[in-house]
């Protein structure tokens, strides 16, 4: 969810990513961290993807990303 600004509001904060970002190329990592959760993007099926797995990250389930 975003303002008219095209930024969301707070607690929330935008996840930066190419303007074709799709769920097909790219997952939305989660861990919580001190009460709250911390996200980011990145490519699946990468070094990275299972390095972030291996600590504790989870991926963010297609059908928990929507407009509220």
């Amino acid at each position: 969810m975003v303002t008219a600004r095209g930024k969301p509001s707070p607690p929330w904060h935008p996840i930066q990513g190419t303007s074709d970002a799709t769920t097909l190329w790219y997952a939305v990592m989660r861990k919580r961290v001190r009460d709250v959760y911390i996200g980011m993007l990145c490519f699946r099926h990468s070094d990275y993807h299972a390095s972030l797995l291996h600590k504790g990250w989870q991926e963010v389930p297609i059908s928990e990303i929507q407009a509220m």
